[in-house]
């Protein structure tokens, strides 16, 4: 497969949905979905089978729900981006995905032509959070007290602290990893613990509060 085509996985038990965000997405030349799941548990296998460059991810599912959904594939090691699409634009279940380890979240009634730019967007690495609520979210992420700051970015080597640099201006691993002349996988082991260290389960979240340390 062409290192230049992103893959993507769907997640979502609605048939048609699936079906529409295959044929918007077939639109680009440099995105391909490779596989697609009508529940959760099939989504956790095909995310850990094919390891794709995105997940999108349904809320509101049948059995697994989509959080849950979200926190069993991060907790298993999958280290795709995953943004959530769904019809809840509700304050919980925003702060709920990111802290889970969401990198995204987008509503189901956007214009389709604004759903394919943020998935675009989102493979390379930027946040696909509108404003609203990313100002959500940036309330959620307390901002630590200076000695909390300290110990927390002290923890860090300077490699972790170079690439966490990196993450808040939105590079993916593989632009991180051409910058620093590094491989992807040694990219990818360094966000690993550097998201460990700081407690976070996202690089969204990890960017938005170096974004805010940085104020």
């Amino acid at each position: 497969m062409n290192k230049d085509i992103a893959t993507i996985i769907l997640i979502d038990d609605h048939p048609l949905l699936r079906k529409g965000l295959i044929q918007l997405i077939a639109l680009e030349d440099d995105l391909e979905v490779v596989g697609e799941a009508d529940n959760g548990t099939k989504g956790i296998e095909l995310a850990k089978e094919l390891d794709p460059d995105l997940i999108i991810l349904d809320l509101n599912m049948h059995g697994l729900d989509g959080l849950e959904t979200l926190r069993i594939m991060r907790s298993e090691g999958v280290t795709s981006r995953i943004i959530m699409l769904t019809v809840s634009d509700n304050d919980e279940d925003v702060i709920q995905a990111i802290s889970f380890g969401a990198d995204g979240y987008l509503l189901k009634d956007m214009d389709p032509v604004l759903i394919l730019e943020k998935i675009k967007q989102a493979v390379t690495g930027k946040m696909v959070i509108s404003e609203k609520l990313a100002a959500i979210l940036a309330k959620a992420i307390r901002k630590p007290d200076v000695s909390q700051k300290a110990l927390m970015l002290n923890s860090l080597t300077s490699r972790e602290f170079e690439i966490l640099k990196l993450i808040a201006k939105g590079l993916t691993n593989k632009l991180i990893a051409r910058d620093l002349d590094i491989t992807d996988g040694t990219v990818k082991v360094h966000v690993k613990h550097l998201l460990k260290k700081l407690g976070m389960r996202s690089r969204v979240e990890a960017a938005v509060w170096m974004l805010h340390q940085q104020k």
